[in-house]
Order: structure tokens, then sequence, then C-alpha cells
């Protein structure tokens, strides 16, 4: 009788066990700065194609983002870090939490855009544009504004939004790109010029266009895509269109949206499923669709891009900057900012 029970018991154990893991196989958790709308529509296409998978997403921008996966470090709750910055990815306390993952398609990334050590591979990326209200410029009687110089100019007052560096990618992404252009003591000289315009900061880098489409403010520091996105949305309706995109004649900092699978991942297999997902023709085209820069070669401007006068090959358009050093001064550039510039305007 005993053997029998203890039999049963096995059986049964076996069976829940068998269970649990079935269970625990079919989910992953990915962590994100991408754009909430792009990311609604990736996953929604991913679960049509791959339904046993089920992803949860937690989504915040890049900034706010590096915090939770530091307060986690002890205890990672995701599988994959999806579509982050490279200056938050290359911290050197992030590093150490990811593992070098090669998914099926990496060859059609071009080579310039590859991690030589392999921890992360980028799909997209962006860079950051103007995005100017031209009615609100009209109404108010101001210039339409060619370069970041331009904002400096104190008629300019009051009318430009900016994405805080400290929560946005895209804030920071253009920051770092100063101080690389200008030198330290010419970058900081020209950003607490600037700051001196600022209406408000945002803690995304699609707000501040958004605020601008709202007609609230004439000029929003965003990033490319925000706006291309937004003049399509006019074009569809039918409407004039009273939104331009600007890239400033210096250039524009830019960053890559990059992946990398956890180490501490519980369910590595269907991560892995996820990740070669990400290369694959059907998430390629969304990439044409959604994103400004693509980083998968032989890829052409989508029609919205074309719409918005974006140029056919836009990293001709980039500032000159080494994105493995922004990450590295991520920390002394967000202080000194913090320090300097922000704290000094809550005075104000």
């Amino acid at each position: 009788m005993k053997k029998c029970v203890c039999c049963m018991l096995s059986i049964t154990m076996g069976v829940l066990l068998a269970w649990t893991a079935v269970a625990l196989a079919g989910e992953i958790t990915v962590y994100t700065a991408l754009d909430t709308d792009d990311v609604k529509v990736y996953v929604d296409t991913f679960q049509k194609e791959v339904p046993d998978v089920k992803v949860n997403i937690y989504r915040v921008s890049a900034g706010k983002l590096g915090a939770k996966i530091r307060a986690e470090s002890q205890n990672p709750h995701h599988d994959i870090i999806w579509g982050w910055t490279i200056s938050e990815m290359e911290r050197p306390d992030i590093v150490p939490m990811i593992e070098s993952y090669q998914p099926k398609g990496i060859e059609k990334i071009g080579s310039k855009f590859l991690d030589p050590s392999g921890n992360w591979f980028p799909t997209t990326g962006y860079f950051a544009a103007l995005c100017i209200n031209t009615d609100l410029l009209k109404a108010s009687s101001l210039p339409m504004p060619a370069s970041w110089q331009d904002l400096t100019d104190p008629v300019y007052k009051g009318h430009v939004v900016m994405p805080n560096p400290l929560d946005s990618g895209t804030g920071y992404l253009q920051v770092a790109a100063f101080v690389q252009t200008m030198g330290q003591e010419k970058a900081w000289q020209y950003l607490k010029g600037l700051d001196k315009n600022i209406a408000q900061y945002t803690s995304s880098g699609s707000k501040p266009c958004k605020l601008a489409r709202d007609r609230e403010f004439a000029i929003g520091i965003t990033y490319a895509f925000a706006a291309v996105k937004i003049i399509d949305k006019f074009i569809e309706a039918g409407v004039d269109v009273p939104i331009e995109l600007v890239i400033p004649s210096e250039g524009a900092g830019y960053e890559l949206e990059v992946t990398a699978l956890m180490k501490s991942s519980k369910n590595k297999a269907d991560a892995k499923r996820f990740l070669d997902w990400l290369l694959s023709d059907t998430a390629i085209n969304l990439y044409n669709e959604l994103a400004a820069m693509n980083c998968i070669t032989g890829t052409s401007r989508s029609k919205r891009a074309q719409q918005a006068h974006l140029p056919t090959d836009v990293s001709k358009v980039f500032a000159a900057v080494d994105l493995k050093k922004s990450a590295r001064d991520k920390k002394t550039i967000t202080v000194k900012w913090k320090l300097e510039i922000y704290d000094k305007r809550e005075i104000r």
C-alpha cells in the first residue's frame, strides 16, 4: 500500500512539475524604452506569429528604465531588455547582467552598428530634431530656427520645450552630442544659454513634439520620428500640416536602440525566440514603417519618412558622436546638468 501511495505521489508531483515547466515556458517579461504605440504594434504582430509565447511588457523612458533595472539587480524580474540606448546598456553596472546572444539573422545588421563584444544587437535608432508648429511661429512673428545656436536667441524665450536628460534618452543624446562636438566649456555655456529659453523639460522624448502639435509651444526638441508620425496623421486627415521637421545644421545627436538577453532569464528558450523574431522579415518591414533609422542593410525609406522630408541617408546628418563614450560619460554629464542647470532653474 505504501509503495502504491508513494508511486501515486511521485506521478502527481511529476505531473505538477511538468505543468509548471510548460506554464513558465510560454511566458517572458520584456523591459523596453521604445515608443508605447510602436511596442504595441511589434508585440501584437509577434503574438500572431508566435501565439504560444506570452510577452509581458514593462515600458518606461530610457533613464527611468535604468533606475528600475539597477534597483532590481539582485533579483531581476525580466528576461530581455529591448530597444534601449547604448548609453544605458553600456554602463558598467548593466553590462555584467547581460548575456551574449547572436540571434538568427544577425548578418542582416550593418556591420558598423554591431557590438564587437556581442553583448547586444541593434535594430533601429533615432536622432534629435526640432518639431516646429509653423502656425504658432507666425502668430508670434518668430523666425524659423535652422540651427541649435538659433535656439539661444532671446526671441524664443518661453517657446521651446526639451526632454529632460535625466529621464529621457532623447534629452541625453543631444546633451552628450553638444559636449562631444563643442567641447566641455562651450557646451555648458551653450546649455545654460538654451535653458533661458526653455519653457519646460519633459520626461519623454516625444512629448515636446506632441506639445507643439497641440499648439502649447512653438518649438519642441524631440526625436525625428515623433515628428514624422505627427505629420503623417495630419496628412491622413486631409488637413493642412502645421508641423515642420527641422534637423539643425550643426548635426543631430543620435542613438541606437539595442536589445540584450538577461543572464538571469528563467526562460531563455522563449526569450531567444523573441530575439530571433526581431530580425525576421516581418519585424524588419515594421522597422521601415515605425523608425527613422533602420540598422538593417538594404532597406528603404518609408512613405511617411519621405512625406516629412527626411534625408535618404540619415547618417549624413548625424553629429560626430562616440556612442560608447556617451555611455561612459553619462553619470558625469547628467550629474553636472542637474547641478548646474536643472537645480538652479528650480531656484529661479
